[in-house]
């Protein structure tokens, strides 16, 4: 059970706050209703890219990681295909830092070229690290690919490719900030030994003088539902053959999500999970084998992948075989209670100890803020789901016409 408190000042920021004496710090979380799915398909990369010049420095403060420094503090940030993050760790009595930081930055960025060119210059680095210059890097760009023909999930959240960082322009960058760093667009999380009353009272006066801004509405359409079976076998410098399988699966919070997530974790999930025991230690076929789904706001995806010992083709279609053979399994026969009870123990087990930490529960916090739901109730809502319910949902997921595969094949 975690304890906390909302409000929402009058330009539209909403507000969490969560009382914690076990430490002498606070953390300060900023959640944007922005991610990749925002980014125009001529222009991806844009979200991520301001992970990065968030950093950059803004009107009052020109180096923002030397402002929450010298007050002891540490800070980062994350993107998603749904959501940008920023948080910042200070002693508890350095709280206002924080906030000043972080609302001079929501007010407006320094848009500085020399900030936009290190920035950019990194940007297309971490890209030829991450997507060219390593073993399955493309993954995600193919996966996303076969998957999605029409929905901004079909790139991932690094962008499609290296040209579109390369050649954005400042008017770009302003453009994208205008429409989508405000106050009304954001959820702030605060956590640490500091009280109520004093949170709302600072945060009014960091945040409460920063406009509204008109939000860049999402014109895209829904994904059209995958009629029959979309394939594609690479051959590259990989050290292993690899197989995933991936199939559309409902958006968070809708019916089916939960069911998909325990589907994963019956399947994957620690060493008495159904793959490791049945194919990794069960045949020679694999070295390893794992499910999950991409957790997305919208529908998205759950997908299994595997590894092969052996790079001919009769392993190649075996290990096929075998992963259709699971999936067929959930979908035939009703998982075991005792099956179904230990997903659901390790579930809560590791929510309970994600969220142990500060700077965890802000987070968790903002993002519970941010889908509109309580964060207490997620346990409950998935110990309510029975076998009955995670068959009727393998039975909606796992169709072969519906099934998009991406092999891996040594080179």
């Amino acid at each position: 059970m975690i304890d906390y408190r909302t409000f929402t000042l009058a330009n539209g920021l909403q507000v969490v706050h969560h009382y914690d004496d076990a430490t002498s710090h606070v953390a300060v979380n900023l959640l944007y209703d922005v991610g990749a799915r925002d980014e125009s398909p001529s222009l991806t990369g844009m979200a991520h890219l301001f992970e990065h010049l968030m950093f950059g420095g803004s009107v009052n403060v020109p180096d923002y990681d030397h402002a929450i420094e010298m007050a002891g503090g540490s800070n980062n940030a994350w993107t998603s295909n749904d959501f940008t993050n920023f948080y910042d760790i200070v002693a508890a009595e350095n709280l206002d830092t924080a906030l000043w930081a972080e609302s001079d930055r929501m007010l407006q960025l320094a848009f500085s070229p020399q900030s936009l060119e290190v920035q950019r210059n990194v940007v297309m680095e971490e890209f030829k690290q991450v997507c060219i210059n390593k073993p399955y890097g493309d993954f995600g760009h193919r996966l996303r690919k076969l998957l999605f023909r029409t929905h901004p999930y079909r790139y991932p959240t690094i962008g499609k490719e290296l040209a579109h960082i390369e050649h954005v322009t400042m008017d770009d960058v302003q453009r994208f900030f205008y429409t989508h760093y405000a106050p009304n667009n954001a959820v702030l999380a605060i956590a640490g030994p500091v009280e109520f009353d004093q949170v709302l009272e600072r945060v009014q006066y960091w945040f409460g003088d920063i406009p509204r801004r008109d939000i860049a509405p999402r014109m895209y359409e829904a994904e059209t539902p995958i009629t029959s079976p979309r394939r594609e076998v690479v051959d590259a410098d990989v050290p292993q053959s690899r197989i995933a399988i991936a199939f559309h699966m409902a958006a968070h919070g809708a019916p089916g999500y939960r069911e998909a997530d325990l589907i994963t974790d019956i399947l994957a999930s620690g060493n008495s999970s159904r793959f490791y025991r049945r194919l990794v230690m069960g045949t020679d076929l694999f070295t390893a084998a794992d499910a999950s789904i991409s957790g997305s706001e919208e529908p998205g995806f759950l997908m299994v992948t595997a590894r092969l010992r052996r790079d001919d083709e009769e392993t190649l279609r075996k290990a096929e075989d075998a992963l259709w053979r699971e999936l067929d399994n959930l979908v035939n026969e009703h998982v075991a209670d005792y099956e179904l009870e230990r997903a659901l123990n390790r579930f809560e087990s590791n929510r309970t100890f994600a969220h142990i930490n500060y700077l965890s529960k802000a987070q968790a916090l903002a993002k519970a803020v941010m889908r509109g739901e309580d964060i207490n109730e997620v346990v409950p809502a998935y110990r309510s789901v029975t076998p009955e319910d995670i068959k009727r949902t393998a039975a909606g997921i796992f169709v072969p016409d519906r099934s998009c595969t991406l092999i891996y094949k040594v080179r």
